[in-house]
């Protein structure tokens, strides 16, 4: 299955395409014309409603070319046809914003006393929230020219320095030796092996990978450092004093609740110490090393077709509420997924949400095995929640990253069980338990490990400047050293995958977001487990609900509160739980 973009636009050639920058270009002359002026202390609410609508429009129209575009690129980095057209889509798309950027500006300089009046007002309750928490944003604004000058010059900047790294990653051959024959493989391909059940073949695939990477050290380790210094550059003049504060401040999350959540993660590393360990015991690995960590159990070599992971899936959405399952069976049947492994095609997986008029895509590159189909479940869920969330128009339908993943990790949890709840072999029932806990760590300390080393060299690049890559290289390794304790040994291998991490070069300080996301859904599943009937309405109101109003409040519908002190402690309690399970299951066979 391909996807099919013909509900966006039939060809990179489409002269829908060239009117519609038209149409968008004139429209936002006239708004800046019509509203230049007139966003100030003395505007009345209904002012403020005619001028989002028609703001709204016009980023919808922007969206709907800029998804198109980089939906193109992402599938085939390689033509050369669609990075031209990304990249002059990009440069259009600035051009026609810089008409727009007066909005906001103009609408943070309303004081807050007045600016409450219009909020408030019945009129705009819709965008109540969205002109609220744009608010939020006041200290780090800068003038209007200031401001077009930053967007201008993104283009060739980190926007540039993202396609970069693309372009490289995507075309980088590595080379695998196999039974006395070398094989060419793409980056999924090398990753995939990583779960090989040979060890041979995981220690050639970390050997292959690092070596492809190897071969562009010195562009990849200058692709950070530009992205680094870029961070720091604007950091600095937006008045932010944390790497990480622009990041929270989006995610609508105070620094104070971050902490919270990453001290934690460090404080429960013990947890994947004591299953690395279980592991290298039920494996018989002695030295258990980084390419053994995802060393495949038995079942774990079964292999499954794409039709195979639809059913698994939509069989759980289903038994869970038939209006996710009927949703999630769009996007097979009308082509909205792209899931073939192909040269050029980004690797990994991502669910793009697109526009309100049209909806969301997936991307990903399945290989067959069971996380294979977890990646699956764990992409529509994303797709649903976006789909759901259209109805709140373009500023709304996405919500922060802290609950981006909501629907994702919930999805993958539906599966889980489903399939959990069916075993009856307890030597199968274990494998199932610690492929899942392997899940949940890489989703919880792994992303708080990339996090710690994100702050690491933020930091490191704020006060001393460009880093050499082995000085990365030693952050990486200290950073992962502390989720590994002495359960893990690292290879010399291992010390250079940093550079293949796409969320530190495209989304700085993305990656708590999924810590953040996976103990939320762990509170959530505990809810569900409480009221099964119940729950199933309100969690469907919180998908439906986009950023609607803050996380916190959106959460608090379903009955848990991610303000607590200690909420993050208690959402440790699925993964202790199985991994004393698991123990249980091993020692008492």
């Amino acid at each position: 299955m391909d996807w099919n973009l013909k509900d966006l636009y039939s060809s990179p050639n489409s002269k829908e395409i060239e009117s519609d920058f038209k149409k968008l270009e004139v429209r936002s002359e006239k708004f800046n014309k019509k509203y230049k002026n007139k966003i100030s202390n003395n505007c009345s609410p209904k002012l403020i409603l005619e001028s989002i609508k028609e703001l709204e429009k016009i980023y919808e129209g922007l969206g709907k070319i800029s998804s198109y575009s980089s939906l193109l690129f992402a599938a085939d980095t390689n033509n050369e046809k669609y990075a031209k057209f990304y990249q002059d889509s990009s440069e259009k798309s600035t051009n026609i914003r810089k008409n727009l950027i007066f909005y906001f500006l103009s609408w943070n300089k309303i004081s807050e006393k007045n600016a409450k009046k219009i909020y408030t007002s019945p009129l705009l309750d819709k965008y109540c929230h969205l002109l609220k928490s744009e608010r939020r944003y006041k200290d780090f604004m800068l003038s209007e020219p200031e401001e077009k000058i930053l967007d201008k010059k993104s283009i060739t900047s980190s926007r540039a320095f993202n396609r970069l790294f693309d372009q490289t990653l995507n075309n980088l051959e590595f080379q695998l030796t196999k039974k006395k024959k070398t094989s060419t493989l793409t980056e999924t391909e090398v990753l995939a092996l990583l779960y090989d059940k040979d060890r041979k073949i995981r220690v050639s695939a970390a050997k292959s990978l690092t070596q492809g990477l190897e071969s562009e050290r010195k562009l990849l380790t200058f692709i950070f450092n530009q992205i680094l210094t870029d961070a720091k550059i604007t950091n600095e003049i937006r008045g932010h004093e944390s790497p990480m504060s622009s990041r929270n401040l989006s995610n609508e999350i105070s620094e104070k609740t971050v902490e919270a959540l990453v001290s934690t993660c460090n404080k429960y590393n013990k947890v994947p110490i004591r299953y690395y360990k279980l592991k290298s015991k039920i494996l018989k690995i002695g030295n258990f090393s980084d390419y053994d960590r995802y060393a495949p159990f038995s079942q774990s070599t079964q292999k499954f077709t794409f039709n195979d992971a639809k059913e698994i899936v939509l069989d759980s959405f289903n038994e869970f509420s038939p209006e996710m399952g009927k949703i999630a069976k769009l996007f097979f049947d009308r082509n909205w997924i792209d899931y073939k492994l192909r040269k050029g095609k980004r690797g990994g997986a991502f669910s793009h949400s697109c526009v309100p008029s049209v909806h969301p895509y997936i991307l990903m590159n399945f290989t067959g095995k069971i996380r294979d189909v977890m990646t699956l479940a764990h992409e529509l869920g994303h797709g649903i929640h976006q789909y759901m969330s259209r109805k709140n128009g373009y500023f709304q339908q996405n919500t922060p990253l802290t609950t981006a993943e909501t629907a994702s990790v919930f999805a993958e949890m539906l599966v889980f069980t489903k399939l959990l709840d069916r075993e009856t072999n307890k030597k199968q029932k274990l494998y199932l338990i610690c492929s899942k806990l392997e899940d949940i760590f890489a989703t919880v300390f792994r992303q708080i490990v990339m996090t710690n080393f994100e702050l690491d060299v933020h930091l490191k690049a704020k006060n001393s400047g460009e880093l050499s890559s082995r000085e990365i290289d030693n952050a990486w390794t200290k950073a992962n050293s502390k989720m590994f304790g002495n359960s893990i040994k690292i290879s010399e291998y291992y010390k250079s995958w940093w550079m293949y991490i796409p969320h530190f070069i495209h989304s700085p300080f993305y990656c708590y977001s999924y810590s953040f996301g996976e103990l939320l859904v762990h509170g959530l599943f505990a809810k569900y487990k409480e009221d099964k009937k119940g729950f199933v309405k309100k969690y469907l109101e919180l998908l439906s609900s986009g950023s609607t109003n803050s996380p916190e409040a959106l959460v608090k519908k379903t009955g848990l509160d991610i303000t607590r002190s200690d909420f993050w402690e208690s959402s440790m309690y699925l993964m202790n739980n199985l991994l004393k399970d698991a123990e249980n299951i091993f020692y008492k066979r």
